[in-house]
């Protein structure tokens, strides 16, 4: 637990929720083929299955998150507990979300224990997999993996990650990859674009990266339809 103390982390603050495989196929407009062969980081990953269900489809996959200084059960037993706050919270904001990739928050709850499940078992399986971190600082050589993936953090709470953080992030997260990075979504918790987007663009164009906003196919809260890519500048 010192670690714990010395990240000031508490396990009350950690909302431990995570997507499905599929939805993130969905959410980064990827596919199977282009993963192949690939390095793959997902940070933060949180409750997600894409590492697991990727996994099992010979992808090279790393997880990693400031939660997983936690132990495996501990998390479980805290995802069960955020899917159910989930489900009470939903049943009053329901108009804020966009109702077809889930047909009802019954549909959405089974999803999200499906993604649990299938990290709590993978995590227990491949630790190794599961790595802790504590953005803007990752624990990676420089351009370790080939694509890194970064999923409802940076920009969705833009509200309490000041700018400075989301840029030390995000040229951490670019630190460690040799290829490209993407971020889903591009809204805040309220649907708004990222403040701050326009100069984090400008920023790492004048860097040499390419940077684009790019409709995805996937939106599930309003407005949250839209992924952050940015390309190294030699893979243009």
């Amino acid at each position: 637990m010192r670690t714990i103390e010395k990240e000031g982390l508490s396990l009350e603050r950690i909302i431990f929720i995570g997507r499905t495989y599929e939805e993130y196929i969905d959410m980064f407009s990827l596919s199977l083929e282009e993963l192949k062969g690939k390095r793959i980081l997902d940070c933060p990953a949180g409750a997600c299955s894409f590492t697991a269900k990727g996994t099992k489809q010979y992808l090279d996959i790393t997880a990693s998150d400031i939660a997983y200084y936690y132990g495996n059960d501990e998390l479980y037993e805290k995802g069960l507990e955020d899917i159910k706050h989930t489900a009470s919270a939903l049943e009053k904001v329901k108009e804020h979300f966009v109702w077809n990739y889930f047909n009802d928050v019954t549909s959405l709850l089974k999803h999200r224990k499906a993604a649990l499940n299938d990290y709590y078992q993978d995590r227990a399986s491949n630790p190794k997999k599961y790595i802790p971190c504590t953005l803007p600082t990752l624990p990676f050589a420089e351009e370790e993996f080939d694509i890194v993936l970064s999923a409802h953090f940076l920009f969705t709470y833009a509200d309490r990650l000041d700018k400075e953080f989301h840029f030390a992030a995000i040229d951490e997260l670019l630190r460690v990859t040799n290829k490209e990075l993407r971020i889903f979504p591009t809204a805040d918790l309220d649907g708004n674009r990222y403040a701050h987007m326009d100069e984090l663009i400008d920023r790492l164009t004048a860097r040499g990266y390419k940077a684009q906003e790019m409709k995805v196919g996937y939106e599930f809260q309003k407005n949250a339809n839209t992924m952050l890519r940015i390309i190294k500048g030699h893979h243009e």
